[in-house]
């Protein structure tokens, strides 16, 4: 068990809510969702609400590229500014664990429920908690309804725990698990290991934000969208290359079909790796936005969509007309 090679970062931030203050809170959540999507390397977020008899904890998992890109985040003026704002909405300080290094997939439908678990390991003792937590894993697997896990190690200048982040099917198998006799008596074992703990249970499987030992391949937004979005960046790459390769092609004699063969792959080279990398990111909001979806989000991001191809059906009316 270790570290898959890869240099996203995703936050799981823990918060009680005064009772009564749902409906606040939750508008609160939204401001910062919007402020977090103009940091750069920004990815995705999720807010899961809690379920029931989860004492107004609400859970919320914020995605970057790096853990550079993470940590101006988590150290930016705007956030210090909002988490005083909503500071009054919230039973005690929130709790946050950064997870560095696991392979994180896109937001799915897979159903489950999670547990996040944090470990104040001792030092010196790093490779004996390694070992150990393969000998809770081999147990997990035995019990039903087990679906998975990742291992994060510390991540350096941000947070000193190791965690760990499992899946069952139910809620009712991981509470098996976490209340077993088996699972109390490895942790006997491991605090030896590890000078404390932490479990947090959400109420989902993470929308399938982690792999959890799957090889399942990853979710892309609905075909209308991917449609509209080739379409955005296609028309002016095609265009521009008729403007100026094809009229070179004609001045040199190529034939039609010679010159269409190559101004193909000339397009799909610059859609492949040019345009389409830098159209998904700036319609991120739109094309993958996991559990927030509303149906605001898709009109939004189709109307913008609309909009740009008519201002450059415009652009190209006035300059080639």
């Amino acid at each position: 068990m270790g570290i898959r090679a890869s240099g996203t970062a995703t936050v799981v931030t823990s918060q009680k809510v005064r009772e009564g203050f749902d409906e606040e809170y939750d508008r609160w959540q939204e401001k910062v969702n919007r402020a977090v999507r103009d940091f750069d390397g920004f990815e995705g977020t999720e807010t899961y609400p809690p379920g029931s008899g989860e004492d107004h904890e609400w859970v919320v998992v914020f995605r970057f590229a790096g853990t550079d890109q993470l940590s101006a985040w988590l150290d930016s003026t705007a956030r210090r500014e909002l988490l005083a704002e909503g500071r009054e909405l919230l039973d005690g300080a929130p709790t946050q664990e950064v997870l560095a290094g696991g392979r994180i997939d896109e937001p799915d439908r897979v159903e489950g429920v999670t547990a996040v678990i944090s470990h104040d390991v001792r030092p010196g003792r790093e490779k004996e908690f390694e070992h150990w937590q393969d000998k809770v894993l081999k147990e997990q697997e035995k019990f039903p309804g087990f679906m998975g896990t990742e291992f994060f190690r510390p991540v350096e200048g941000i947070q000193d725990h190791w965690v760990v982040a499992f899946r069952y099917d139910t809620r009712e198998h991981l509470d098996a698990w976490l209340d077993s006799s088996r699972r109390e008596h490895l942790l006997k074992e491991g605090r030896e290991y590890f000078a404390s703990y932490d479990v947090r249970k959400v109420g989902t499987a993470f929308g399938g934000w982690f792999r959890f030992g799957s090889d399942e391949s990853e979710e892309v937004p609905p075909n209308w969208k991917q449609s509209m979005t080739v379409v955005l960046a296609l028309y002016p790459t095609v265009m521009v290359l008729n403007l100026t390769v094809g009229h070179e092609f004609q001045v040199l004699g190529i034939p039609g079909y010679l010159g269409l063969f190559f101004s193909n792959i000339l397009s799909v080279s610059i859609l492949s790796w040019l345009l389409m990398p830098l159209v998904n990111r700036a319609l991120a909001f739109w094309l993958r936005p996991g559990r927030t979806r509303t149906v605001r989000v898709d009109v939004a991001g189709a109307a913008l969509v609309f909009l740009c191809w008519a201002l450059t059906v415009l652009v190209f009316a006035l300059t080639t007309g």
